[in-house]
């Protein structure tokens, strides 16, 4: 009987291709191992660093200029605030890098906050406010605010931190105001089927609001004076910042409703409802008194490599593709019971 024997040659190559697959079996196991329990944590997966951007001027050119010519820093207030991408954390990334890098010795000469947005959180509406403010008091540079969508709520607020507010002749704005919640109640459905359960807690309205038993009343009062307070910060600051604005009006006529911008400028919510991006950077290019040559940047926020994934947005995780329309059917999770400036009409109920 005749027996083939391997050359050395050939079992050597085996050998390799073996290891080597063994090796790739091993790295895409501790990849998957390491998605799948990042995924479990959720993460908010941002970073501190900032890409920068040419973004168009008043003509629409975007070409790169010298270092040497100033800076019109567009702040991008776009969709709700609070979430990954729009925190005071991404908007205080931009105001320090704008102050570094390539745009040090003082370049930027104004800051331009271009707003589509319903508005978000308390804390991050308030906070980013008050770092525009700051900005503003410290480098002593004008800011405007052109609406090229939505102003409502938190958007309003932050629009207030702005020297002129401008809006496209289309779009929606006001909402002053501040919600929590939906929160439901069903004691009576489980009594009714019958389905027990237990909280253990330890301090007087503790579990407040639970879903899960009949409320007690004037239980929710502590939280009814946190909403009462943030609703007059509110009030009072749009009433400081908009000198053509009647607190009592807004207080008791215009409340949280929403308005086209027409009637917005009438109002005192904004001054100039029928402007464009163009007329609004003029505009400000000449209260910030820049003649020569000049730069519109963005600072992009940047999220880590694979950050998607690592949250479960990816379509690996989630099954959807990129380009799908998503419509928002509620508050987001990780907004509920939290104080909101947030312009939501289908929310707004007593």
């Amino acid at each position: 009987m005749d027996i083939k024997r391997e050359s050395i040659f050939v079992s050597a190559v085996r050998t390799l291709c073996n290891t080597f697959g063994g090796m790739i079996g091993i790295i895409i196991g501790l990849f998957v191992i390491g998605i799948v329990i990042a995924v479990l944590s959720k993460p908010q997966m941002v970073t501190d660093k900032t890409q920068l951007i040419i973004a168009a001027d008043a003509e629409g050119n975007r070409e790169f200029l010298s270092h040497s010519a100033p800076v019109v820093l567009r702040l991008n207030i776009h969709g709700v605030i609070g979430t990954r991408d729009l925190n005071a954390k991404t908007i205080e990334a931009q105001l320090l890098d704008s102050r570094i890098g390539a745009l040090k010795d003082d370049r930027v000469k104004a800051i331009l906050l271009h707003i589509n947005s319903p508005g978000g959180t308390a804390f991050d509406a308030h906070d980013i406010y008050s770092r525009l403010i700051e900005y503003k008091t410290q480098y002593k540079v004008p800011i405007y605010a052109y609406v090229d969508g939505m102003c409502a709520s938190g958007g309003m607020m932050i629009a207030c931190a702005a020297d002129k507010i401008s809006s496209a002749p289309i779009g929606i704005i006001g909402s002053v105001g501040v919600l929590m919640g939906p929160n439901f109640n069903v004691s009576g459905l489980m009594e009714k089927y019958g389905v027990k359960q237990l909280t253990i807690t330890k301090g007087k309205d503790k579990d407040m609001l639970s879903p899960y038993r009949e409320w007690k009343p004037g239980e929710d009062q502590s939280l009814r004076d946190i909403i009462d307070y943030d609703y007059n910060l509110f009030v009072d600051l749009v009433a400081k910042a908009r000198p053509a604005m009647n607190k009592n009006s807004l207080i008791n006529e215009y409340g949280a409703q929403v308005y086209d911008p027409v009637r917005a400028e009438q109002y005192g919510y904004i001054d100039d409802g029928k402007s464009s991006y163009s007329h609004a950077l003029t505009e400000l290019l000449k209260a910030a008194d820049i003649t020569e040559e000049y730069q519109v940047i963005e600072l992009k926020v940047l999220h880590p490599v694979l950050s998607d994934l690592i949250e479960g947005k990816s379509p690996i995780f989630t099954g959807k593709i990129k380009h799908e329309l998503q419509l928002p059917s509620d508050i987001p999770l990780e907004f509920m019971n939290r104080p909101l400036y947030l312009y939501s009409p289908a929310l707004q109920w007593e």
